[in-house]
C-alpha cells in the first residue's frame, strides 16, 4: 500500500534563506541532499515525506494517529558534545526528540533514526553512548545477529553487508531491554530495536555515493576527517558496490506504510 504521509524529523530543514551564513548554507545543502536520499531511495514522492529540520523551528505537537511513521536522520549535532558548549538551539533539539519519543516508544509507533537518529534513541532508552566507537567517513562490513536476521524489516538484507558510515559518537552498550539486530567489527552495535517497531541504525541507510560525496563537500572542515583526503574518500564511495542499505528503507515502507491523510507540521 502506498504511503501517503509520513514523517521524517531531523535537525534539518527544507528552506533555504538568503540571508543564511555559509555555513548555515552548506547545512541546508546537506539537508536537501539527505531528504531527497530518504526519498528516492525509499521509493517516496514529496507528498508521501515530509520533513521537519528542528534547527530552525521547534517540533511543536505531533499528533501520531495522522503519520504511517517517523524517520529521524542527521544534523550538526551530536549528543557527546559537552553540555558547556552545546547552543540554546542544539538543547532545544534534544528536547523536543526526547519528548517526541516518549510517544514513539510508549505507543511502539514505527520508527527509524539513522545517525543522529540513532543517538538520540540510545540516549532517551539509556544506552552508553560515547566517542570509543566512532566511525571514521568510509565504508564498512555490516553482520546481521540472528535476531537481525529474523527481523520483519533488516531480515530481508544479506546476513553480510557494506554500508557507508562516518559519526563521531557511536552506542557502546545497549540496556537489557534493547535487541541488537547488527554489528561490525570496528563498532559493536550497529542497528538495534526497541520493543517491536522502534529501529535505529548507526550505518547510514540513505546514502548512495553520490550523497555521500555530497556531505563530504559540506563536512570536510567538520572534524570527522583531514580535508586533504576529501578526494580520496570519495574516490573510494564512488568505487565501492553499496546497494543493501537502502532496503531497509523499502522494506519499513512495505511494512509500516497506510493511506492516510495527516495533519502534523511538515
Amino acid at each position: 500500500m502506498p504511503v501517503r504521509h509520513r514523517a521524517v524529523v531531523g535537525a534539518q530543514d527544507a528552506d533555504d534563506d538568503a540571508s543564511q551564513l555559509p555555513g548555515d548554507v552548506h547545512r541546508t545543502r546537506a539537508a536537501d541532499n539527505e531528504y531527497e536520499s530518504f526519498r528516492t531511495l525509499a521509493g517516496l514522492t514529496e507528498d508521501e515525506l515530509r520533513r521537519v529540520r528542528l534547527d530552525r523551528r521547534a517540533l511543536g505537537d505531533i499528533d501520531l494517529r495522522d503519520w504511517s511513521g517517523i524517520w529521524v536522520g542527521g544534523g550538526p549535532f551530536n549528543y557527546t558534545d559537552p553540555d558547556e558548549k552545546k547552543s540554546a538551539v542544539q538543547r532545544r533539539v534534544e528536547a523536543d526528540l526526547s519528548r517526541l519519543l516518549d510517544d514513539v516508544v510508549g505507543a511502539d509507533f514505527p520508527f527509524l533514526g539513522a545517525c543522529y537518529g540513532v543517538g538520540a534513541l540510545g540516549r532517551h532508552q539509556g544506552a552508553v553512548l560515547d566517542r570509543r566507537y566512532g566511525e571514521p567517513v568510509g565504508t564498512v562490513r555490516v553482520t546481521l545477529t540472528a535476531a537481525g536476521r529474523r527481523d520483519p524489516v533488516l531480515g530481508e538484507l544479506p546476513a553480510e553487508f557494506d554500508a557507508f558510515t562516518g559519526h563521531k559518537e557511536a552506542v557502546s552498550e545497549l540496556p537489557g531491554h534493547a535487541v541488537l539486530l547488527a554489528s561490525s567489527a570496528g563498532c559493536p552495535v550497529q542497528a538495534f530495536r526497541v520493543g517491536a517497531h522502534v529501529y535505529a541504525t548507526q550505518f547510514h541507510p540513505e546514502l548512495d555515493a553520490a550523497g555521500l560525496s555530497t556531505r563530504v563537500d559540506v563536512y570536510k572542515d567538520a572534524g570527522y576527517f583531514d580535508p586533504s583526503e576529501a578526494n580520496a574518500i570519495k574516490a573510494l564511495a564512488w568505487s565501492s558496490e553499496i546497494s543493501h542499505p537502502p532496503e531497509i528503507l523499502r522494506a519499513f515502507v512495505r511494512r509500516y506504510g497506510r493511506d492516510r491523510v495527516g495533519s502534523a507540521a511538515g
